[in-house]
């Protein structure tokens, strides 16, 4: 009695209801089938020689005998890191006066560095040849005590 008064927008959603009531049926027994036993072995993942995950154990006759006391885990001491001079060589690639900041080419490494006016002791321009000391900003390497090269 109440379905015979139904228009077609009604039965179209009752119709989509259903269907998509029949899809996760289909999944949720697609998913029980396909479900392995879950015992320890199934979940079993190993590492290869490269450092690539594999379902299956790696070759044992691939395998390297590391000592312990071989291994050593440390930071560099610090007469080491002084031996590093800290002034760097670079070229103003952009420099925008009104904002108050730019950047510079680093002539070794070839890396982009941002530098305020604030941090600068000559003035400088696009192009110039100028060395410079780095420390790390908020966003990353910052480029401080700018002076032009002579």
């Amino acid at each position: 009695m109440g379905r015979a008064q139904e228009t077609f927008g009604k039965k179209e959603v009752r119709s989509k209801k259903e269907k998509k009531r029949k899809e996760k049926a289909a999944k949720k027994l697609a998913k029980k089938e396909k479900e392995t036993s879950g015992d320890l072995e199934d979940m079993m993942m190993y590492v290869d020689e490269n450092g690539m995950f594999s379902t299956t154990p790696p070759d044992p006759t691939k395998k390297t005998v590391i000592k312990a006391e071989d291994i050593e885990i440390n930071t560099p001491k610090k007469e080491d890191l002084e031996d590093v001079d800290p002034t760097r060589r670079g070229i103003v690639t952009f420099f925008n006066d009104s904002k108050g900041f730019g950047f510079i080419r680093d002539t070794e490494t070839r890396e982009s560095v941002f530098v305020h006016v604030n941090n600068l002791v000559d003035e400088i321009k696009e192009n110039n040849v100028v060395t410079f000391e780095t420390e790390m900003g908020q966003k990353g390497p910052v480029a401080v005590n700018v002076k032009l090269s002579k």
